[in-house]
């Protein structure tokens, strides 16, 4: 059972979002989702699959690792353009610094 005492002062939304805060805690806002309606089991399978991978990316995350969840994700640069750079296999060129001069060959 949830219990919260206004202290002295306080207004009382800020008392009932302590109470949201604890109730979403504590898991009764779930219970209530739960048992409100009947689940598949097939939905209860999926919902309690996406749980746990939910609770071990948590886990992976305070423990400093790198984060499991598809690894195949492809990261967007700024601007949303891709970095063409990296892709490059030959050396850079600069223009700023190029050679201009024209070489004569002797034939």
């Amino acid at each position: 059972m949830i219990r919260v005492q206004v202290r002295p002062n306080e207004p009382l939304e800020a008392a009932l979002r302590r109470f949201k805060r604890q109730c979403n805690y504590a898991g009764i806002f779930r219970l209530a989702k739960k048992y409100a309606y009947h689940e598949k089991s097939s939905d209860k399978r999926r919902r309690e699959n996406r749980e746990r991978l939910r609770n071990i990316l948590m886990a992976e995350r305070k423990r400093g690792g790198a984060p499991m969840g598809r690894p195949n994700k492809k990261r967007r640069t700024k601007g949303g353009k891709p970095n063409d750079r990296r892709n490059n296999e030959g050396p850079d060129f600069d223009p700023l610094t190029a050679d201009t001069t024209i070489q004569k060959t002797e034939s």
